[in-house]
């Protein structure tokens, strides 16, 4: 796999239309986590995908448990990531977007309190009274659950049609069920994990989606992946 930044980006490109891309890692044998957090799979080449598509988006879309349970930073780039993305007419950077129907986050969190620009947090209108609403943009979308497809519909409206997520296997069951997902870039780690760690989704019952598989990088041990949706 060519690490050079274009050449990676060259490898995950812009859509002309909306899309909706997932990006997880897991290992061979499926498991998302090692002790609870996705860091143990980590491997050669993983960080700089890792960066590339979060160069590449308009907004990343996180479960709030993703942002507590892997204490997510505020969403700032690297330099060279940030000139990319003025050179290719993109703001400097993409916007943050936290899904929570509790509004339990922590406005003292980098995610938060760092934050270039202020993250938008997709609710509920039944969500409860937050601090959390003094550092993020709130926006309730259906009346106590969130409707994700109306929050996507949202974010594509404000000129964000290039969305990323990075889970949890939640949000991302979730999203399956409700057939939003248009690409899976699934990083496979050479390991072999066992014990109680989870698969990549989990949520309601859905029809099976057909995917084609656009690419498989390898760098070292380690398989990059990306499926996109049948024609």
């Amino acid at each position: 796999m060519n690490l050079d930044p274009e050449a990676l980006a060259a490898h995950y490109p812009r859509a002309e239309r909306p899309v909706l891309r997932v990006n997880f890692i897991a290992s061979a044998d499926g498991a998302v986590t090692v002790d609870g957090l996705s860091a143990g799979l980590q491997g050669p080449g993983d960080k700089e995908v890792f960066d590339t598509l979060r160069m590449v988006c308009d907004a990343l879309v996180v479960a709030a448990g993703t942002v507590r349970a892997e204490g997510y930073d505020a969403l700032r780039l690297t330099p060279s990531a940030r000139a990319w993305r003025v050179a290719h007419g993109l703001p400097e950077f993409p916007l943050m977007v936290i899904v929570s129907g509790s509004l339990d986050l922590d406005p003292a969190q980098p995610v938060f309190s760092d934050a270039p620009i202020p993250p938008v947090v997709l609710t509920h209108r039944a969500a409860p009274d937050s601090p959390i609403r003094e550092v993020a943009e709130i926006i309730p979308t259906g009346d106590t659950e969130v409707d994700l497809a109306a929050g996507l519909r949202l974010l594509h409206e404000r000129g964000a049609t290039q969305l990323l997520c990075e889970g949890g296997p939640g949000l991302l069951g979730s999203m399956i069920a409700a057939d939003l997902v248009d690409e899976l870039c699934l990083t496979v780690a050479p390991l072999l994990v066992g014990g109680p760690a989870g698969r990549i989704a989990h949520g309601p019952p859905s029809p099976p989606r057909r995917m084609s598989l656009r690419h498989a990088l390898i760098h070292g041990d380690m398989l990059f992946l990306r499926y996109a949706r049948s024609a």
